[in-house]
C-alpha cells in the first residue's frame, strides 16, 4: 500500500486523487507521501524507507529463532511431547516451551500468538511467508513531486 501511494504520487496524483484510488484516508496518503520525502532526503533504501518507523517502547521479547522454534512446537501434536490433550492451549504451549529450554520463561498470553486452535495454519503461513528482512542494499533515491 505504501508503496502504492508513492507510485501514485509520482505520476502526479494529488492526496485526495490517491486515497480515493487506493481507498484509504487523505491523511495517510499525505503521511506516507511526506515521510518517503523526508527519508529521501537521507539516501536510504527503498525497502528501509518503507518500513515502520522505530517506536518507543520495550525490545522485542523473543528472538526469531525463538519464534520458529515456538511455531515449530505448535506445528507438532502435543501427543508427542506426553501432552494428554488433542491441540494446544496457550498454557501448555508455555510449558512445552520452558521445558525444553527454548525460553527461560514466557507467560501463557504469549500463546496467543499462535492463535489457540488456528496454531498450525497459522504457524506454516508464517514458516512460508516470513515478515521481510530489512535490506541493506542501497538504491538510488528518486524525487517525487509535491
Amino acid at each position: 500500500m505504501r508503496a502504492e501511494i508513492i507510485l501514485l504520487a509520482d505520476e502526479g496524483y494529488n492526496h485526495r486523487e490517491i486515497a480515493s484510488r487506493l481507498n484509504i484516508s487523505r491523511d495517510m496518503a499525505r503521511l506516507w507521501r511526506e515521510r518517503w520525502l523526508t527519508l529521501s532526503e537521507k539516501d536510504l533504501p527503498v525497502e528501509e524507507r518503507l518500513q515502520d518507523a522505530e517506536r518507543p517502547g520495550t525490545p522485542a521479547t523473543f528472538s526469531l529463532e525463538q519464534m520458529l522454534q515456538l511455531f515449530a512446537l505448535a506445528c507438532d501434536k502435543p501427543e508427542t511431547y506426553g501432552r494428554p490433550i488433542s491441540h494446544w492451549t496457550p498454557r501448555e504451549l508455555a510449558d512445552e516451551l520452558v521445558k525444553q529450554g527454548i525460553v527461560e520463561r514466557i507467560s501463557p498470553r504469549h500463546g496467543t500468538i499462535i492463535r489457540g486452535s488456528d496454531a498450525q495454519t497459522t504457524s506454516v503461513r508464517l514458516l512460508v511467508e516470513p515478515p521481510t528482512l530489512r535490506s541493506t542494499t542501497k538504491s538510488p533515491s528518486s524525487a517525487i513531486p509535491t
